[in-house]
């Protein structure tokens, strides 16, 4: 590894941008931004584990925070940093943007205007903060001896807060040296890998552990309150009103908050969007409740009970639920008390797709249900969602790249994905912007099939291969919405085929599905006019546009796609398929080797009769150029290009593409737009080492902004490949770079924009944390395998397969390696597995105490074992494997 990072510093000739140009407090800043050369401790600290991301009041980190924190498709709740909820998309408004709107910037952008629209990333250059389209808030009320305060949990009303960025739980801390207690608040929903139904509540928790660091017993009352704003945009004074209806199950009681019609038909206004409730709850059957929370500042008046089990206002009249809990704490000991807000909004509609509903209507009635749902099972969904969470940053990899290659799966809780009724999954490309689930945009999205596999597996079946498969095999790229494929989302989408079918227990998806999987993957043959192996035919691509010639980039993702088509075949015992699909991609490898590699990156060759007439990469130095190879590491596939020419191309992207300040260059290549600023590092999506008047062909298109930007997916997917080659410096870099572009005294680190926010292009960063663990899986196969890409002697990182999920770890010391699966969740069946090691001996496989008969061979570097029969393990065991 010291050689990777002498090699690095000595060829990357970097020039890193400095605190004072990104515009970030000095204090606590890795050295990321330390200087502006890399040296080796800057390298060093990639690499290092380090801490857990926390960002502080004090450094002005907390205004523009905002987590998602309700479940996958249930819309968007925002956990601020201060603790406070916000945005509430919630209403099935399906608007463009978190906050559509629209701002002036300094330069040209895409279609020469100056301004910027929600998907041209108007949330990147003026992040929203402070969507509040209802009040909602908690506060505590502490008395001890002779006194007693009542303090808001609000940024205004603490010294201190910090907030620590471990998604799906996130932890806050309220300091205030004058008071005896410490408070924290731990916020989440339900999230659960593998149990979509339980990750898709519509709730939010927050959890508050109080514990008196005084010298005498003090009482503590946590106060949560929620402004009644049910049908906030159909509701009409003269014909609505809204009711606040005390509620209640076992263990838990508060407020379900609704808007009727003044009369009782409710039969048209039931119809409209954001026609639904809301609970306020306390998990405490001892909870006090008030229907109609007196407005003006907080006292202890506001929250005493009131007889009234029901309070109705007009539309245009406040009307807050608010509910509390009281506890007696002893000097040294602390309580814990949880409230939910839960939602039910259940009239979601899309224009091509008519009646389909929420997801989460099958298993409720209303939002007390849900509460009480979560009542019912808390104990399970706390526990299995902080498992998750110990699991996922349980690990030796850099707590930075573990949040950042993690956190982007919370796009699947806001309102760019959403679940149907049906159980069909249908999104976004991001917030309401380009709909039905694009294939070329959802196919580098490598952390649902991971996470969700259940979801993808569907999705495939019920919608590519269903729903928007032609005659031909041909797959329509946003399924009702569109009339045509786009030959990178067709290739993508087999790809995800063959990763969904690893994901699976058995084999049972793809046998029934294979008659439909051949189409679509003959379809992708058929486009091969030529009959070199490189397809040739003019379709749409995920630029937005219709390229001609064969550009390497589509090429290889073909060749990739034909490949798994192969493989797939293999396993069905489809002989002649397979013969089919090997010799186009064997074809196509040799053809793309020569004729689309000039020597240093793969180019676009231009069709023979338009030439450059139209819009193309050509000469240039595209940031998918062998995005085939990259796919093909994410589902363990042999090489599908020759490894000296990819290196060779992943080189030139970085010599040509990465900056560490893109400021110069989008200077002097204006009309991109602004995903990243001066003073921020990244990598341009295409650029001209040749220096040619006209490197795409075409002088005036408005696609021609893409090449001049930093789209994160892009450069998620391109370090993902780097991690898997070897270049794991760049790729750390890389990630690093997006990391520090959604730093939260910037903008919000959750949301990474491309058209419009949380793009669903960006959840390729989960494909980087695959290739860290050099991790392969094969469900129906029972194969799992692991070649860390760094801290391979002492390596810990988790890992999900398709019915368990766990922590492996691999101990390396001169001769002897030792490697432990080990189960936290659900099971685990395995019959052969796959480690680095190249001349191994002597080895032992045991699990749960039991030694297992296995033979074992070693090719490549590698072991590979082979277990007399399969061995199924539980949660709670481990399978250990010591090789000498």
């Amino acid at each position: 590894m010291t050689m990777q990072r002498r090699k690095f510093i000595r060829n990357a000739g970097l020039s890193m941008a400095g605190i004072i140009s990104l515009r970030l407090p000095a204090a606590g800043i890795s050295r990321w931004v330390s200087s502006l050369q890399p040296d080796a401790a800057w390298i060093n600290s990639l690499y290092e584990r380090g801490k857990v991301t926390t960002y502080l009041k004090s450094r002005n980190e907390l205004q523009y925070i905002g987590m998602p924190v309700g479940g996958i498709g249930c819309g968007t709740v925002y956990l601020g940093g201060d603790g406070r909820l916000w945005l509430w998309d919630i209403f099935n408004k399906n608007q463009e943007g978190i906050e559509p709107k629209v701002v002036s910037w300094n330069a040209e952008v895409l279609d020469g205007g100056k301004k910027v629209r929600s998907r041209d990333g108007a949330c990147y250059i003026a992040p929203s903060k402070d969507i509040r389209p209802l009040d909602q808030g908690f506060a505590l009320q502490l008395t001890y001896g002779n006194t007693s305060i009542i303090r808001p949990f609000d940024e205004a009303s603490w010294p201190e807060i910090s907030f620590e960025a471990t998604y799906p739980m996130a932890t806050i801390r309220y300091s205030d040296p004058s008071l005896p207690v410490a408070v924290t608040l731990e916020a989440f929903s339900p999230f659960i890998p593998l149990n979509e139904d339980d990750s898709g509540l519509p709730v939010t928790l927050l959890s508050w552990q109080i514990k008196n660091t005084g010298k005498v017993p003090v009482t503590a009352a946590v106060i949560g309150w929620l402004e009644n704003k049910t049908a906030l945009y159909n509701a009409v004074a003269a014909r609505h009103e809204r009711v606040n209806t005390v509620t209640a199950g076992k263990g838990w009681k508060g407020v379900q908050l609704s808007a009727r019609a003044i009369g009782g038909d409710n039969s048209h206004f039931a119809q409209q969007h954001d026609f639904g409730n809301m609970c306020l709850a306390a998990l405490d059957n001892t909870a006090v409740t008030v229907t109609d929370m007196p407005p003006g500042p907080l006292t202890s008046a506001n929250f005493r009970s009131a007889v009234t089990k029901q309070a109705v206002k007009g539309i245009a009249d406040k009307l807050q639920a608010a509910v509390t809990t009281v506890h007696r704490i002893l000097p040294g000991k602390d309580i814990r008390t949880t409230f939910a807000v839960s939602w039910y909004f259940p009239n979601l509609r899309f224009k091509d797709i008519q009646g389909e509903g929420r997801y989460y209507t099958n298993k409720f009635s209303d939002a007390a249900a849900v509460t009480g749902y979560v009542q019912q099972h808390y104990a399970r969904l706390s526990a299995e969602s902080r498992l998750w969470k110990d699991t996922w940053y349980d690990s030796v990899l850099p707590w930075w790249f573990m949040e950042r290659t993690f956190l982007n799966i919370s796009t699947l809780a806001t309102t760019t994905a959403h679940r149907f009724t049906s159980g069909r999954f249908y999104a976004w490309e991001g917030v309401g912007a380009c709909e039905g689930t694009c294939t070329h945009v959802w196919q580098y999205a490598q952390a649902v099939g991971r996470i969700f596999p259940a979801l993808e597996r569907d999705t495939r079946q019920r919608v590519d291969l269903g729903i928007a498969q032609q005659p031909d095999g041909g797959i329509l790229f946003r399924g009702e919405a569109e009339k045509r494929p786009a030959i990178d989302g067709q290739a993508g989408t087999v790809l995800r085929i063959y990763r969904e079918h690893q994901m699976s227990t058995d084999s049972s998806f793809l046998q029934h599905n294979w008659p439909q999987i051949k189409k679509a993957t003959q379809f992708i043959i058929n486009q091969d006019r030529n009959g070199d192996g490189m397809e040739d035919t003019p379709m749409e691509n995920t630029l937005d546009a219709i390229w001609d010639g064969e550009i390497a980039w589509i090429v290889g993702l073909c060749i990739a796609a034909v490949k798994a088509g192969e493989l797939m075949a293999i396993e069905m015992k489809d002989d002649d398929f397979a013969a089919a699909c090997k010799l186009y991609a064997d074809k196509g490898r040799r053809n793309m080797e020569t004729q689309l590699y000039n020597g240093e990156y793969f180019i676009h060759q231009p069709d023979k009769i338009k030439g450059r007439s139209v819009i193309g990469s050509y000469n240039t130095c595209h940031i998918d150029q062998v995005y085939g190879q990259s796919w093909a590491f994410q589902v363990g596939m042999d090489r599908v290009l020759d490894k000296e020419k990819t290196l060779s191309a992943l080189h030139a992207l970085w010599k040509y593409n990465y900056m560490a300040d893109v400021g110069p260059y989008i200077a002097k290549h204006p009309g991109g737009r602004p995903y990243a600023l001066p003073g921020e590092g990244g990598m341009i999506l295409n650029t001209n080492p040749r220096r040619e008047e006209f490197p795409f062909g075409v002088k005036d298109a408005w696609q021609l902004g893409y090449f001049n930007e930093c789209m994160s997916g892009f450069e998620h997917q391109v370090a993902s490949h780097m991690m898997a080659e070897g270049m794991v410096t760049e790729a750390l870099t890389l990630t690093r770079a997006v990391h520090d572009r959604y730093h939260a005294f910037k903008r919000n680190p959750f949301n990474e924009i491309e058209c419009s926010d949380h793009y669903a292009r960006a959840m390729a960063s989960y494909g980087t944390f695959v290739t860290a663990c050099g991790f392969e899986y094969h469900g129906p196969k029972g194969h799992i395998g692991f070649a860390p890409a760094m801290h391979a002697d002492q390596f810990r990182a988790p890992f999900v397969t398709a019915a368990g999920w766990g922590v492996y770890s691999q101990h390396l010391t001169g001769s002897r390696q030792q490697h432990v699966l080990t189960l936290k969740y659900g099971n685990l069946t395995v019959q052969t597995l796959k480690f680095r090691k190249a001349q191994p001996a002597t080895i032992t496989v045991t699990a749960d105490g039991r030694q297992l008969p296995a033979t074992f061979s070693a090719t490549d570097g590698c072991v590979h074992i082979q277990l007399a029969v399969p061995v199924k393990i539980q949660a709670g065991q481990s399978l250990n494997i010591s090789i000498a």
